[in-house]
């Protein structure tokens, strides 16, 4: 470590490097336009013969200067030169206003010595300004002590930070410092052999490993990398030697790695261009060699292929110019481009989709559609209906427009079995899209080529799969789709089922317009709420109720019990289930308004038969009195070349009769406790609910069709407060407040109180709770039903248990019409009920009711709430004459 320290003088003209720092051993180069710093190398180094020492001092931007202690100006001396003290600690920075009073200056504490290698002045035209450009070798560092300006730049009263002669020999001796070399040599020789290969003048650095000392290469070493300023500063900053060993080897192995891993993606990069080149040469080579043998079976021969069922496709001529132009694309293309396959798959779209193909239909006869329907499905006259017209208008017109049905119902009554259904009374192609759950505009659409892994919509796809363009396409759960940052399926639906619009459909995936107006589309729900106005607007709505107690019966009869046997492979043989017990079954063990439910009960019967049918198989078993064969004897014979004499012994079982149950099954009462268990529902129920004063029964609409729905009302010592439970919604809420407010306002007219003065929620809170309170409910129509659960209540009178209600009320007590008429009385007739209050403006809906069900029960119309009462009542509700509010 023999190197002979530099001399530094107390004072140093400071040259600022603003967000750079100056380590000892490194050379920079800069060039000196700033007029402070011109002055500075003008004075200092230009105009002086023997090139003294300057001092560089890193200098932060103001944004990113840190806090540290403040150099103030100080009082001008005689000299006219302004001094301050520089107080921070090794790192901090210090702050110096400029003479003429600028953004201020962030001075480092520390610095390095420096001296010019080289100088050169010049002069710029047309302004006359002088620039240097001076070559600057750091010597050592120093501390400032006393910063001051002379002229526009500065000079500062220094120390020496570096170790003399005789304390770096002093430390060479110390055994961390040795190992702390030897590391920073180690990892700095195998930077040196990285960069050997890539660089010439890599010996000159191993030429300085071995001669310059270490402490100087550590500072030399990282000089040449390019490292933020904030680890300049720190390498500034470290003055021990330890310290800066450590830093320096940290750095060094920083940037080692970083040329490791720049090595290797890039040797991977050049790997895998040099393996498509040799592909693509094999390639050429291998096809001038077919050409030679007259082989020229390759990708031209199915490029050639794909051409030929394009123009198969019967596409129209501006589409086929578009895929004429992609085709030449491709024939451009390598098939190991990254572009190929995505672009052959999308010509093979094109060639696969049914531009002009349809199904072949056949003459249509609506006698024979109809009896088709009539087979498969009981019932849904005004479904069949609409389809027999529809074949009428296209036994007339031919080319007439498909059109856009949704069956609105509950679940289980034949909306999805429907639409297939249709399709083969058409004779068409059938194809179902489950919208259940799509929040992505791209199903509906499909995603732009430019995506990784894009792909048509699923319209365009299912079309591909049924290779037809006029099939009977099944939009299901259409209710059920989302939105969300990806868009909105619904309103994408918005120009498939406008037949206005569905001529020219464009896909994003396939971007030319495709004709959807052939397809029949059929969509189904549960409720019409959710589907937004414009969609629904497009579409003819048919609404599909639930099935009356006779048609189930009729249902399982012909449909579901032939095809629950099919399915556990029994025959009539094997089960037999009368009609009594069917309709036990629908009435105490399925209250649905589909029949789902009710095929799971006979599904439970048919696999109780199955288990008995199979216990009575018989099975041939070997007897124990016959001895089996022994091999040995067989190979012997066959060995010494003897014929082997077969003889046939007929045996006593029949296999064919082995599975024959000479006694069905029959299905009886014991049988369906046994199996199904106790019954689940039954007549008394509304009986029993309403045994005591304050229940009354509602009628409700739900996705799953009309429940019954009961209204209890029970009152006790309060302040005069309604509570509410049953997790109702805010119109139930304001329902049930409208509700109080008229029987407190009609108390003495319906004889709750002697006089209309007295307050009948006096020291007293009324609760109203609406049983499952599992289940959200909300709605205006339970109006009549607590008003008169209020007034059983406050006049302690049990409404009649026969009697059913639904309706909306004003606050004069007017009965408003409400919706799902057909699915409530249905409900009602379901559970028994045989008198339903219905407002008088829904008597429209009651032709939608089958007039098997109105005959078994007592519709009764109201147009007021005095009505309801007077029907709800055992001797009826005696009430006076109306008073005016």
């Amino acid at each position: 470590m023999a190197d002979s320290p530099v001399e530094l003088p107390g004072r140093l003209a400071i040259l600022p490097f603003r967000n750079k720092v100056l380590l000892p051993g490194a050379i920079v180069r800069i060039r000196c336009t700033n007029p402070s710093s011109v002055k500075l190398v003008e004075q200092e180094l230009w105009q002086k013969e023997e090139k003294g020492l300057i001092g560089v001092l890193p200098v932060r931007d103001s944004e990113a200067a840190a806090v540290g202690s403040l150099l103030s100006p100080g009082v001008g001396s005689d000299s006219g030169e302004g001094s301050s003290k520089a107080g921070g600690s090794a790192g901090e920075s210090s702050k110096q206003d400029t003479k003429n009073g600028n953004e201020p200056i962030h001075w480092h504490s520390k610095g390095v010595a420096a001296r010019a290698l080289h100088l050169s002045r010049g002069v710029e035209k047309p302004s006359g300004r002088v620039t240097y450009i001076v070559v600057l070798e750091g010597l050592c560092r120093f501390s400032v002590q006393e910063l001051s300006a002379r002229g526009s730049y500065h000079v500062a009263r220094v120390s020496r930070l570096d170790m003399t002669k005789t304390e770096l020999e002093q430390a060479e001796q110390d055994p961390d410092l040795i190992v702390l070399s030897r590391q920073f040599k180690a990892t700095a020789m195998e930077l040196i052999s990285v960069l050997e290969q890539k660089q010439k003048t890599v010996g000159r650095t191993k030429v300085l490993l071995d001669t310059v000392p270490v402490y100087r290469l550590a500072d030399i070493f990282v000089a040449s990398f390019e490292i933020s300023f904030e680890e300049q500063l720190s390498m500034l900053d470290s003055v021990d030697l330890k310290v800066r060993l450590s830093k320096a080897t940290e750095l060094v192995d920083r940037h080692l790695q970083s040329i490791l891993v720049a090595e290797k993606i890039t040797q991977k990069v050049e790997g895998q261009l040099s393996k498509s080149q040799k592909e693509f040469l094999l390639r050429q080579q291998m096809r001038a060699i077919k050409e030679e043998l007259g082989d020229n079976d390759d990708d031209e021969d199915d490029v050639a292929a794909l051409e030929r069922k394009m123009q198969n496709a019967g596409m129209p001529a501006n589409i086929w110019k578009h895929a004429q132009r992609e085709l030449r694309r491709l024939r451009k293309m390598q098939p190991q481009q990254p572009g190929y396959s995505s672009s052959r798959g999308y010509l093979e779209l094109l060639a696969e989709l049914p531009w002009q193909k349809v199904s072949e239909e056949r003459e249509l006869d609506l006698r024979a559609a109809k009896e088709s329907l009539d087979q498969d499905h009981y019932g849904l006259t005004k479904v069949k209906q609409r389809i027999i017209e529809y074949l009428a208008v296209r036994k007339l017109k031919p080319d007439a427009r498909g059109p856009v049905l949704c069956f609105v119902g509950p679940p289980g009554v034949g909306k999805t079995s429907l639409a297939s259904s249709i399709a083969k009374a058409l004779n068409r192609k059938f194809i179902r899209i489950s919208l259940g759950g799509v929040k992505d505009e791209a199903d509906i659409r499909g995603h732009r080529r430019t995506y990784i892994g894009s792909m048509p919509g699923r319209l365009i796809d299912g079309l591909k799969r049924v290779s037809v363009s006029n099939p009977v396409m099944l939009l299901d759960e259409i209710d059920k789709t989302g939105s969300d940052v990806r868009g909105d399926p619904a309103s994408a639906l918005l120009e498939v089922l406008d037949p206005e619009q569905n001529k020219t459909f464009n896909d994003h995936y396939l971007n030319v317009p495709f004709d959807l107006s052939k397809v029949i589309f059929v969509a189904t729900a549960n409720r019409m709420q959710p589907i937004p106005p414009p969609l629904l607007d497009r579409m003819e709505v048919i609404e599909l109720p639930g099935y009356t107690p006779e048609e189930k019966l009729k249902i399982a009869m012909k449909h579901l019990i032939p095809r629950v046997l099919e399915q556990h492979g029994l025959g009539s043989t094997n089960l037999q289930i009368p009609e009594a017990m069917v309709k036990l079954i629908i009435e105490r063990y399925t209250r649905e308004a589909g029949v789902r439910n009710l095929e799971r009960n006979l599904a439970s019967l048919a696999r109780a038969a199955a288990v008995k049918v199979a216990e009575q198989v018989n099975t041939l078993r070997l007897g124990k009195e016959i001895q089996p064969i022994t091999t040995t004897l067989l190979d012997s014979r066959l060995a010494d070349g003897g014929e082997v004499e077969m003889e046939v012994i007929p045996m006593e079982h029949d296999i064919s009769n082995s599975y024959e149950n000479p006694s069905p099954m029959i299905v009886d009462e014991a049988m369906l406790e046994k199996v199904l268990g106790p019954p689940r529902f039954d007549d008394k129920e509304a009986a029993d609910r309403v045994a005591n004063p304050g229940v009354s029964v509602g009628l409700v609409w739900t996705s799953f069709g009309g429940e019954v729905q009961f209204v209890e009302a029970t009152a006790m010592v309060g302040k005069g407060d309604l509570h509410l439970t049953g997790q109702l919604g805010d119109v139930i809420k304001e329902s049930a407040q409208l509700a109080l407010t008229w029987v407190r306002a009609r108390a003495a007219d319906l004889n709750l109180s002697p006089t209309s003065d007295i307050n009948l929620l006096e020291s007293r809170d009324i609760h109203i709770h609406f049983p499952a309170g599992a289940v959200p409910k909300d709605g205006p129509s339970a109006g009549v039903t607590l008003v008169t659960s209020l007034v059983s209540l406050f006049s302690n009178r049990k409404v009649r248990a026969d009697t059913a209600m639904t309706g909306e009320m004003t606050l004069r007590g007017l009965v408003l019409p409400v919706g799902g008429v057909k699915d409530k009385v249905l409900a009602a007739h379901r559970y028994g009920i045989k008198r339903v209050i219905l407002p008088e403006r829904n008597v429209k809906d009651l032709s939608e009711v089958p007039s098997s069900i109105l005959s078994g029960m007592e519709i009764l119309l109201v147009k007021h709430i005095e009505e309801v009462l007077n029907h709800a009542f055992e001797d009826g509700c005696p009430v006076r004459s109306r008073s005016k509010l």
